[in-house]
């Protein structure tokens, strides 16, 4: 037995493509056990011929105004210029023009390849840009914008509403993974309840596995998983747009890095404690905190503890807990047997209580646990 981490006991899914290991590492430190699988690919910039022709058209005719949205997206920029050839003279043109940075990360790989940002907004925002734009005047300007692989909202349309010729720079562009395998199981863990929250870091993510749990009939149960049971953490807003367009409720933290995104799962995860035969019990995915303790228990036992959880100090019928078992057909000595293993995974027999002839109740109230046998 160990004191609990924040997220021990609890399980966690991470849909990312990239940096999933610093946000897996991230999580496990933490004490959740993490089930990864990349809902998206990302194809080898070298390889894109769409942004070779992008920046081919740049270079022939010179943008009045670059934006660069990724920082990982205008390293990627400038790295595959070079492999065609072409790294100098795209440097040379970004000397030239007026060249925003989203934020501080875009802004230290602009520094890094050598060029100067005109203007870094403090709040990593976007629609700041585009204000900042409008309120210069954009009308008859070629203003090059670098996409990132997320949709941005109403951004290039009010540019162009307001006289700008936008050019799209698609410096990587996300496919469906190669083996869906992962992802599949994934699905099953969020249908089956098998995971606490699910985590994603950018909007074609949770559009890819939304997609594919419609692509395999499973779309309407992920649906209700997300909606109710299984927590739905994204990085940003942007990220969750296609999960909010499907009305599945999402939390994000105030900054939109992976640090924050994980300190909040460590706030919005755990319950609060319930006192219980004298002793404090907190319910996590498969696991309980029992007086600060970690305990863990049988999916089955879980699954009858939640059950009495959401009415504590009531007696549920054993039918009623029959339900509640998955895969226990009509057996109530199904019940009986999960019973035990409950009391003996948590280490305190009293805390669940037998009522004769009438089913089990958690001792809420210490001072009626002598009433009944346990």
């Amino acid at each position: 037995m160990h004191q609990p981490l924040p997220l021990d006991g609890f399980t966690v899914g991470v849909t990312a493509a990239r940096r999933a290991e610093e946000l897996g590492a991230l999580l496990a430190r933490r004490g959740a056990t993490v089930q990864h699988a990349p809902a998206l690919r990302i194809v080898p910039l070298s390889d894109d011929r769409e942004l070779l022709a992008a920046t081919e058209r740049l270079l022939d005719q010179a943008p009045d105004v670059v934006i660069a949205t990724t920082a990982i997206g205008f390293r990627g920029w400038i790295e595959a210029a070079d492999g065609w050839g072409l790294g100098e003279r795209l440097l040379a043109r970004l000397a030239e023009v007026e060249l925003l940075a989203r934020g501080p990360k875009v802004k230290g790989a602009v520094r890094a390849a050598g060029l100067n940002e005109s203007w870094s907004p403090a709040s990593e925002s976007m629609a700041e840009v585009l204000d900042r734009l409008l309120e210069e005047g954009v009308h008859g300007r070629r203003v090059a914008v670098q996409l990132h692989g997320e949709p941005l909202p109403g951004f290039c349309e009010a540019l162009r509403a307001a006289g700008a010729e936008v050019v799209g720079v698609p410096v990587y562009r996300w496919l469906p993974p190669e083996d869906t395998v992962p992802l599949d199981r994934l699905i099953d863990a969020v249908v089956g309840r098998g995971l606490d929250a699910v985590t994603f870091t950018s909007a074609p993510a949770a559009a890819s596995l939304l997609d594919r749990a419609k692509a395999r009939g499973m779309h309407e149960e992920v649906l209700a998983a997300l909606r109710h049971d299984v927590l739905v953490a994204c990085v940003g807003p942007v990220t969750a747009l296609p999960l909010q367009a499907a009305e599945v409720p999402t939390v994000q933290p105030e900054r939109y890095r992976l640090g924050p995104l994980v300190q909040l799962l460590c706030t919005e995860l755990p319950g609060r404690p319930l006192p219980v035969a004298g002793r404090q019990l907190e319910i996590r995915g498969h696991a309980v905190v029992l007086d600060g303790e970690v305990r863990p228990v049988p999916p089955a036992g879980m699954s009858l503890l939640r059950a009495l959880a959401r009415r504590p100090g009531w007696v549920v019928p054993r039918a009623e807990l029959l339900r509640a078992l998955p895969g226990a057909g009509r057996d109530e000595h199904a019940v009986e047997t999960a019973i035990a293993r409950l009391r003996a995974a948590l280490g305190a027999p009293r805390l669940v209580q037998t009522v004769v002839k009438r089913g089990y109740r958690l001792a809420h109230e210490p001072a009626v646990g002598a009433k009944y046998g346990g």
